[in-house]
């Protein structure tokens, strides 16, 4: 049965909000004189802050939930994701990250600007704008709605929007006032947070199984369940993970997201140097493969809890719904075994994976409307201070942080009252501008093809192509689901070839 929250569970509630609170005010209290101190720390954060940073942006409350819920479906070919995220971070710090701090970039956009032309900057900037609303909203209803589920034992709208609320206001306690440097700082909280929420799940979920640990790993190897490596041909979505798909459409991928997405790639131009910023990225990753590791093996455990009940005397499998509402694995478990206590650090550990996420998406929009869009329009137009741009960036700030709001209350009504799953689509919103922003970003850096319209057409061009492949439109006119990686690969060849179409450029990357 369900149990609702114990007086332990809010006292651990509480004091992890009044350390959000005290945390956030000292924080705060960085001088910041102009948007480049506000969105790039001034270019002073130490690389091991950075890195930390990024790791904690990479973990969203649909990681928490999700990672489990992989290996208790499948298996460990999930770690495949991180090994390819490294090869593309590799290719990130050695082609995208200097050229960005050659040209002193507040913003990943403006490299286009020297290469095409400021409409190019502009259109690229709108695309991520749409696509990280899309995305983050659901990104933020699905943190909420997790949270609904263990505070309040339901899902009702008014529980859910006070959890967005909670979310929100979070995030705004760090980013509002502190800008990037004390968003990369609370991100070091929040990654101490849920990393600890995880170990203390698995290291209990361990305990309560009666088996040793060599008999769960051979058990385990018996099942299948430890794979790590996929080497079918299938090209379908059941086969996300293979080799292939991760030596192509993932790597892409992973380009993109470190790369040309501004939510990850702001925090690496915050480094005094494009050295530390190639360090902090690299080592990121080598420090999530081991965090992922963690949420894996809970899978793994509850796959063995659930399944197997000479270890457990858990009989008749589960149902994973809660109120109608599909559920993932962990949070089944949280809502039916957690004990008092272990619940509400639980709870604080999935807000603080929705919190590590949610204020560095707060900054990143707000970064992208002021210097690629509002900055260059107002100073066309008149003489303003340089602080005149940080009170700007703050109302950018409060602007996306209602938008994200309104988008994830969307999510939640949209999941009811329509046959469209809007989740599904809102979550691979940005990989679908990523297919136009990496045929962009490749003819800009390694063909002198393309201009500021064809970047218009090629941005659109590389997500129509995405949107035709999904499952809904070409999938049910021809009875096959092409795989995600293989739909990125085909946007990006897309978008790539309409930039070709383009005259030379003639505005020249600067060096």
């Amino acid at each position: 049965m369900e149990s609702s929250f114990a007086t332990i569970d809010w006292v651990v509630f509480g004091l992890y909000f009044a350390v959000l609170l005290v945390s956030s005010v000292l924080l705060s209290q960085t001088k910041i004189e102009n948007s480049r101190d506000y969105f790039v720390g001034g270019n002073a954060v130490p690389m091991w802050a950075v890195a930390i940073s990024v790791l904690a942006t990479t973990q969203s409350a649909a990681t928490f939930l999700g990672g489990p819920e992989y290996a208790y479906k499948h298996d460990l070919t999930f770690l495949g994701f991180y090994l390819s995220a490294f090869l593309g971070v590799l290719f990130v710090a050695k082609v995208l990250i200097p050229r960005f701090y050659a040209i002193n970039a507040v913003t990943v956009y403006e490299l286009l600007e020297t290469r095409y032309g400021v409409s190019a900057k502009k259109n690229a900037g709108i695309m991520f704008l749409v696509g990280r609303l899309f995305a983050s909203g659901a990104r933020l209803y699905i943190g909420a709605l997790a949270i609904s589920m263990i505070l309040f034992m339901d899902i009702e709208a008014a529980h859910v929007a006070l959890a967005i609320v909670i979310l929100v206001v979070g995030a705004l306690a760090y980013t509002y006032f502190g800008g990037v440097k004390s968003v990369i700082y609370s991100d070091i909280i929040q990654a101490v947070t849920y990393i600890s929420a995880a170990l203390v799940v698995l290291f209990y979920l361990y305990s309560s199984l009666n088996a040793d640990f060599s008999t769960i790993i051979a058990t385990l190897y018996d099942d299948n369940k430890l794979k790590v490596f996929n080497f079918s041909w299938d090209f379908s979505s059941a086969n996300n993970f293979n080799v292939w798909g991760l030596l192509s459409g993932w790597f892409l991928l992973n380009i993109a997201a470190y790369g040309l997405d501004q939510d990850m790639t702001q925090r690496v131009l915050s480094c005094k140097d494009k050295k530390e910023g190639e360090g902090a990225i690299v080592i990121s990753v080598l420090m999530t493969i081991p965090v992922v590791m963690i949420f894996l093996f809970i899978g793994l455990l509850l796959y063995l809890f659930y399944n197997h009940p000479e270890f457990s005397s858990i009989t008749g499998g589960v149902e994973q719904q809660f109120a109608g509402e599909k559920i993932t694995i962990l949070m089944y478990y949280i809502l039916h075994e957690m004990p008092e206590g272990l619940r509400g650090l639980v709870t604080v550990g999935a807000i603080a994976a929705a919190l590590s996420s949610t204020n560095s998406v707060l900054g990143a929009m707000s970064s992208v409307a002021i210097e690629d869009l509002y900055k260059p329009w107002k100073e066309a137009r008149s003489s303003v201070s340089a602080y005149h741009f940080v009170k700007a960036a703050r109302v950018g700030v409060l602007v996306f942080a209602v938008l994200l709001a309104v988008m994830a209350m969307v999510s939640y009504y949209w999941q009811r009252y329509s046959e469209v799953s809007l989740l599904s689509f809102a979550l691979g919103v940005m990989a679908f501008a990523y297919s136009g922003l990496l045929g962009v970003y490749f003819s800009a850096i390694f063909t002198k093809r393309g201009s500021e319209k064809t970047v218009l057409y090629a941005l659109i061009g590389g997500f129509v192509t995405v949107l035709f492949l999904q499952p809904y439109i070409l999938g049910s006119m021809l009875d096959y689901n092409l795989g995600f990686a293989w739909q990125i690969v085909i946007g990006t060849v897309v978008s790539f070839m309409i930039m070709q179409l383009g005259a030379t450029a003639k505005k020249e990357e600067r060096s």
